[in-house]
């Protein structure tokens, strides 16, 4: 399929600098471009690393855009992958499907499986293995049910984090299935689900407790949305709410669950308040061969942006993992 490339002009990055990684600037040697879906639509992408270790794809969670990520994203590339990320259709630079720019929107989880289909089948086509997939919150969610849907699998695969059921709290998962059937048939479907309140630093605080005990990464997100505005998301929209209801219900009671055949490592936290480690323990249950690993209050939501302590260690994790199966 066609892309487009786009020139990358560096950012300066004043407030914070690390001798080994600037996580406010494009590492050298990227690649950002254009890759085109079946139906044409256009989805940012971005490239990095020789390869030499085998072929990388990293998927990102509902309103993450690639910006996020570069820090791992340069990680796996010096560990000799050539890695690939992308922002979901709809999010980060990949456009929007409402009028309202910072509405997370989709009108059907389908769309992002047949995306993720054809660009892992480009993807693939692009060089030689081994083949590693690494995917957060509602990518790994993504990944999993694209894999129980028949999509071929790598030869090992990542979920950090992953969205497997909703974490509706304090609202029942019934209640909350039920209101957003109700807001759907009153016609608020593209609608913000709820607010993000980020106006004093109060309310910033309480957004950054729930992703990551490290206020400078979590600042780095910031940073990147006021200095790149067409990349910012807000809430997402009832229909989405709805959409991960139904889908993350879907694939708990697939039976493909246990026909899955890919060496896989689940990273989880006790503590996350955005999706249910309870659902995660479950899945994991029935997927052959599954590791899991489940960290404490020491790691929220975000566990490759959490402080150094757990950060690393969850890379090391991954790269034993990776390199024990997919040699």
């Amino acid at each position: 399929m066609a892309y487009q490339t786009v020139t990358m002009a560096r950012m300066d990055s004043p407030r914070f600098t690390t001798p080994s990684f600037d996580r406010r600037a494009w590492p050298m040697g990227g690649r950002l471009d254009y890759w085109s879906a079946p139906d044409g639509w256009p989805i940012r992408r971005y490239q990095l690393g020789d390869g030499t270790r085998g072929r990388m794809l990293v998927l990102g969670g509902r309103g993450d855009m690639i910006e996020k990520y570069l820090e791992v994203v340069h990680h796996w590339a010096e560990r000799g992958w050539a890695v690939t990320t992308f922002d979901w259709r709809g999010q980060g630079g990949s456009g929007r499907l409402t009028d309202d720019p910072m509405t997370g929107h989709i009108g059907d989880f389908a769309d992002w499986i047949r995306d993720l289909k054809a660009l892992a089948a480009d993807w693939r086509a692009e060089g030689d293995g081994p083949y590693a997939m690494v995917a957060h919150s509602m990518g790994g969610h993504l990944l999993l049910r694209a894999l129980a849907e028949g999509m071929p699998a790598p030869d090992a695969a990542v979920t950090v984090a992953p969205m497997l059921d909703v974490h509706s709290a304090p609202l029942p998962r019934w209640l909350a299935v039920a209101v957003a059937r109700a807001m759907l048939c009153l016609g608020q479907g593209a609608r913000q689900a709820w607010t993000q309140k980020e106006g004093s630093e109060r309310q910033r605080r309480i957004r950054q407790k729930r992703l990551t005990h490290d206020p400078d990464r979590y600042a780095d997100e910031l940073w990147w949305r006021d200095h790149s505005r067409d990349i910012a998301l807000g809430p997402p929209s009832w229909t989405w709410v709805s959409q991960a209801l139904e889908s993350t219900r879907a694939l708990a009671e697939s039976e493909a669950l246990a026909r899955l055949a890919v060496p896989l490592l689940i990273l989880a936290t006790r503590a996350d308040q955005l999706v249910s480690t309870p659902a995660i323990r479950r899945v994991a249950a029935r997927i052959p061969g599954a590791r899991l690993h489940v960290y404490g209050r020491e790691a929220a939501h975000e566990i490759l942006r959490e402080l150094d302590p757990v950060r690393l260690d969850a890379l090391r994790r991954i790269d034993a993992f990776l390199d024990e199966m997919a040699a």
